[in-house]
């Protein structure tokens, strides 16, 4: 016997506004039938498990011990430039001189998020 990953929740104030600015990152809608006043929502992602949004009264105090790390199919830098101009905020730059690494961004609510290589820049890297 086995569970499948149906999906990553995540709480926030806003579900509406935090799956609108996911929606973006990933290219994948959010769910159709749910507006700016829904206390839950979510966006189905095209591989793996929807990330889904639930309102929750008490804000973000902590680090994430659970988080996304996403691999674009540009590069890693373009990809934080993007997701910057989206509402994403830099926590911590792991990128280093030699291309390695991987940025730590924030959601417009705060939850932490990677962005690594892309999987031609690994390549390019061997």
């Amino acid at each position: 016997m086995i569970s499948v990953v149906q999906n990553v929740a995540i709480d926030c104030a806003d579900p509406y506004a935090l799956a609108r600015f996911w929606s973006a990152v990933t290219g994948c809608p959010p769910d159709p039938e749910d507006g700016p006043d829904a206390r839950e929502t979510r966006v189905q992602l095209t591989e793996g498990p929807a990330l889904y949004f639930n309102r929750v009264p008490e804000p973000k105090t902590g680090k994430n011990r659970v988080h996304l790390c996403l691999r674009p199919d540009t590069t890693r830098d373009a990809e934080v430039g993007r997701l910057l101009a989206l509402g994403a905020t830099l926590v911590a730059d792991r990128r280093a001189p030699d291309g390695t690494g991987w940025a730590v961004l924030a959601d417009p609510e705060g939850n932490e998020f990677c962005v690594l290589r892309s999987a031609g820049e690994k390549t390019d890297a061997l």
